[in-house]
């Protein structure tokens, strides 16, 4: 008998033991970093992450295509991911329950990991489109990314600078990959993309058929910026790609990295110590722009304290 009970209590805290190991990151635990669109940036500069997590911060990790920034937070919270790329202005939006996150109520499972970079929002459309300004995708058919993302809210927000809705235009909701397609086959006459510089899938079009970046203009964005603080005004460098020869004014917002917030402080500090010491060796160009001086800016909920911790000791302020 007492053998059986001790047999017993030893497969409880055996149980207890892999669930708490699982929850804290030790084990065999793979975290998954979720990204966005094959097309875009979050999902190659993921997988370099991932990469270099999983040789410095003794856990695997893997990118996985995913929606994006919405799409993303949800999965965070459902713990079917564990790091999430997304905007952070959809990051204040979930920790308030506003815009697409309403329905879903204000979402706290999560915690800042660092900013990134400026995410310029790209309006393409064919080389020779006779699309001049963003007034001009009335009645047009027109992509503001995959549901529930946030290309489709800045898409929103920039149409209502023009005095337009969605209700205005031929609306599809296509991945950035999916929309080069449309373009180039002649399917779709403009897409958002809200995606660092250069775009895979803008790059790729402007190879084959050639594009342009419609501009936004400066007193529409004075107004975008008066209304929604998050945007700054930004520029896409002339030759970012091959058929656009000259700089294109619109408007960015921030990326950012968000972690599940129960996760075990040291692994975060791993982590975090595993990204933003390989920021030149992520394998995309988007990467130069990661800055330990910035990595803060534009972030407005709590910092997770493992991520706190490796910042700290740069002496990030």
């Amino acid at each position: 008998m007492f053998l059986k009970k001790r047999s017993v209590l030893f497969s409880l805290i055996l149980l207890l033991s892999m669930a708490w190991m699982t929850a804290c990151g030790g084990g065999s635990q793979q975290l998954v970093i979720a990204t966005g669109g094959t097309g875009g940036t979050y999902y190659p500069l993921g997988g370099g992450m991932a990469d270099h997590i999983t040789k410095n911060a003794g856990v695997t990790a893997t990118a996985q295509a995913t929606g994006a920034s919405a799409e993303n937070i949800r999965l965070l919270r459902d713990k079917k991911a564990d790091i999430a790329f997304t905007q952070n202005d959809i990051a204040e939006y979930a920790a308030a329950g506003t815009n697409m996150f309403q329905q879903d109520g204000k979402i706290d499972s999560f915690q800042a990991l660092g900013a990134l970079y400026d995410e310029t929002i790209q309006i393409v459309v064919s080389a020779d489109s006779n699309i001049k300004s963003v007034a001009d995708l009335k009645g047009k058919r027109v992509s503001v990314g995959a549901p529930g993302s946030g290309t489709e809210i800045n898409a929103q927000q920039i149409l209502e600078a023009y005095g337009l809705t969605f209700d205005d235009t031929q609306l599809q909701r296509l991945s950035f990959a999916d929309s080069a397609k449309a373009i180039q086959d002649g399917k779709l006459d403009a897409a958002f993309q809200t995606a660092g510089t250069p775009t895979a899938a803008i790059t790729e079009l402007a190879a084959t058929t050639g594009v342009k970046i419609i501009p936004i203009d400066n007193d529409k964005i004075d107004a975008i910026i008066a209304k929604y603080p998050y945007y700054v005004k930004t520029t896409v460098p002339a030759n970012t790609y091959q058929t656009v020869p000259e700089e294109v004014t619109t408007v960015s917002v921030k990326s950012m990295l968000l972690i599940r917030s129960d996760l075990d402080e040291d692994l975060v500090y791993k982590v975090t110590k595993a990204i933003f010491d390989n920021t030149d060796k992520l394998g995309h160009a988007k990467a130069k722009e990661i800055k330990l001086d910035s990595v803060l800016s534009g972030v407005s909920i709590p910092i997770h304290p493992g991520a706190k911790k490796y910042f700290d000791e740069k002496g990030v302020k």
